[in-house]
């Protein structure tokens, strides 16, 4: 009996043992926008880079997984929805994690579809982008980085001491239609800006192109925008004037609620970094303007908060 009971030990010991190994051999699959440098950047012809690249090759290393990502395309159309594309690509198996997410209030509700279409992303068929997945409810991780608004000023206005939306007054702006920047500027004070805007076509126009070629004086966008733009120019003329706006959003990874234990293992590593320092340490080799999170954690309705401003 003694020998029976041993030898069921044994087994089960050595069914735990195989498990674990198969789970360190399974690659920890996270996907990433192509097209966010300093972020995340995926080009042919071109070495991944960003600071989500780095980000996740640390996290695997630290759970002693091989890392895949997954490039996906976002669009930039009033059709294409984020939170769902992340959705679809966690609901799909994609990936277990998709970096790089804005943490939002909006951003993380319970779908009010039960199927999303997935993003463009590498290696998809046409059936891929036929296909609705029916998909789940996102969970946060903890947040590894603060992306907030500033103002870029173009070389006549580089020395304006910027600190405020009204600073703006009297200036040349450009702008974004339909975009967060748009309905900061416009609804300023009531729209005590809109006379010096002047709207650009998202995706058609070069915003900070216009800037450096002096067709305009400011305008609002995000940081990393600005840090891109200075990794492909670094004898630009544009500058950026130190004010960030005071509603910004932290970005984190997401997961499927079903990952818990994939998320909590993630936070563990995600908060040693951020007490050692390592994370500013690896945004600075991205040539990223590292800022760390800030509460709120989840950002609430952005919206009503600049309206009530």
């Amino acid at each position: 009996m003694r020998a029976l009971l041993a030898g069921a030990i044994a087994a089960m010991l050595l069914a735990a043992a195989t498990m674990s190994a198969r789970a360190a051999d399974e690659p920890l699959k996270v996907c990433l926008d192509e097209d966010v440098p300093p972020l995340s950047a995926h080009h042919r012809g071109k070495p991944d880079s960003g600071f989500d690249v780095v980000l996740a090759q640390t996290i695997a290393d630290r759970l002693g997984r091989p890392l895949k990502i997954q490039w996906f395309e976002s669009k930039l159309d009033e059709d294409s929805s984020p939170a769902l594309e992340a959705n679809a690509l966690l609901s799909d198996g994609r990936c277990a994690l998709v970096g790089g997410y804005a943490l939002t209030k909006d951003s993380l509700v319970v779908p009010g579809v039960k199927t999303a279409k997935l993003p463009d992303f590498d290696g998809a068929t046409r059936d891929d982008r036929r296909r609705r997945i029916p998909v789940g409810v996102l969970m946060p991780s903890r947040p590894y980085i603060y992306s907030p608004m500033t103002i870029v000023l173009g070389p006549k206005a580089r020395d304006r001491k910027i600190t405020d939306i009204g600073d703006l007054a009297g200036l040349r702006l450009a702008i974004e239609s339909g975009t967060l920047g748009d309905a900061i500027l416009m609804t300023y004070e009531k729209g005590k800006l809109i006379d010096d805007i002047t709207h650009l076509v998202p995706g058609r126009s070069d915003l900070l192109g216009e800037l450096e070629r002096d067709a305009f004086d400011a305008t609002l966008l995000d940081l990393r925008r600005f840090d891109a733009h200075r990794a492909v120019h670094p004898d630009t003329r544009i500058t950026a004037s130190g004010y960030y706006y005071p509603i910004g959003a932290n970005r984190g990874y997401v997961a499927l609620e079903t990952d818990k234990a994939l998320l909590d293992a993630v936070n563990k590593v995600l908060s040693d970094l951020q007490s050692t320092g390592k994370l500013a340490e690896l945004g600075k080799a991205a040539g990223l303007t590292y800022l760390p999170p800030r509460e709120p954690a989840i950002l609430g309705d952005v919206w009503l908060k600049i309206l009530n401003r």
